[in-house]
């Protein structure tokens, strides 16, 4: 008898994160789930809205609220498993440029219907917790109190790295170089996940950051003209775009960002926000003999999208046998990671965050 998952939803539309994951749960985009979807809760519906239509397709119910969602079945034959996609939808934006969706909202209802029924199963939160570090923080400490299996961020860092390269070589890399696009927060999170999946590997356990500065526009540029950051790592990893070739993003990015983390154990590593320039998660990395390597995430650019393919596939592992593809911190460090980058670049100042550290063992079971 296959687990059982409801799912919790901002909006549902055509590519929406909703759709690349739910789609799949539902028997879509040539997926063969392995759970089966028995009840859905969609926050906003819009003109261009999947969910009802799916509904009557597959035959699963909509609900009015999240906790009748998540109590489908209860107490008979309660869920197994919590599906809880914050992400798309006609939410408001603050003065650092977040936008504010209602992932702490939606936890908290999830957590509150599960201790109201009795229920407690693996939970997956799409993307970064909150835009709001001590909501975040709220959240993994729920969480682990109530000794939920806990999965959260996004498909990026589960993509295959090409060219391949020998994973040993990350052990001893002292600078990670991250190239990323779309917009400072949506699309830098995907960046700050790529170089804490590519930085947890090397020697030691992870001892947390220290500090997180952005810089933007002409000031990224000065900084590096003062050596400030290794432009030469940046040009390495865009050299793997083709297309790119005899470019530098000062020539051509309108609204560049870098985001420069500074680990306790003084390893560095750098986002490079280049919309309008950049196509690719690509990345490069430094040992302190001055060997690197490089490559990119290789997902995919069109429908049906086969990176959520893997993403899904890691949900329902967890749904079924508890196992998670990473520790939860890695998914804890990367949000204050992103929320301290957008603040930053708010305040045009570094941000310490010692009062944020996140300490752990990458072993994902560890």
């Amino acid at each position: 008898m296959r687990k059982r998952v409801a799912v919790i939803i901002t909006q549902y539309w055509l590519n929406s994160h909703a759709d690349v994951i739910v789609s799949r749960l539902l028997g879509e985009l040539g997926y063969k789930p392995q759970v089966e979807l028995v009840a859905m809760y969609v926050e906003q519906v819009t003109a261009r809205d999947l969910s009802r239509e799916l509904s009557v397709r597959h035959g699963v119910p909509i609900c009015a609220t999240i906790e009748e969602a998540v109590a489908w079945g209860a107490p008979e034959r309660p869920v197994d498993g919590v599906v809880v996609i914050g992400e798309h939808g006609d939410y408001p934006w603050n003065e650092k440029q977040q936008h504010l969706y209602p992932r702490l909202r939606f936890m908290q209802e999830t957590l509150a219907a599960m201790d109201l029924h009795g229920i407690r199963v693996p939970i997956f939160l799409d993307k970064h917790f909150s835009y709001n570090n001590t909501d975040a923080r709220w959240i993994y400490d729920e969480v682990k109190r109530r000794g939920i299996p806990f999965m959260a961020g996004s498909s990026i860092p589960y993509t295959d790295y090409l060219p391949h390269f020998d994973r040993a070589f990350l052990q001893r890399g002292r600078i990670f170089f991250i190239n990323s696009h779309g917009g400072h927060e949506s699309y830098g999170f995907h960046g700050m996940e790529v170089l804490q999946a590519l930085a947890e590997h090397r020697h030691g356990a992870e001892l947390g950051v220290a500090s997180v500065h952005a810089l933007s526009g002409n000031e990224m540029w000065q900084a590096m003209d003062r050596g400030e950051w290794p432009e030469a790592l940046m040009l390495r990893a865009l050299a793997l775009e083709p297309e790119l070739a005899g470019r530098h993003p000062r020539k051509e990015c309108p609204n560049p960002a870098l985001f420069v983390v500074t680990y306790q154990d003084g390893t560095m590593g750098y986002v490079a926000q280049l919309d309008k320039f950049a196509t690719r998660w690509s990345f490069a990395v430094q040992d302190d003999e001055g060997a690197y390597i490089a490559a990119y995430c290789n997902t995919g650019t069109e429908r049906p999208y086969r990176h959520f393919t893997r993403l899904t596939e890691m949900m329902e592992e967890m749904f079924i046998n508890g196992t998670l593809p990473c520790r939860i911190e890695r998914n804890l460090l990367t949000t204050y990671l992103i929320n301290s980058a957008m603040e930053s670049l708010y305040l045009r100042r570094p941000l310490s965050l010692e009062e944020w550290n996140v300490a752990y063992d990458p072993a994902p079971n560890g």
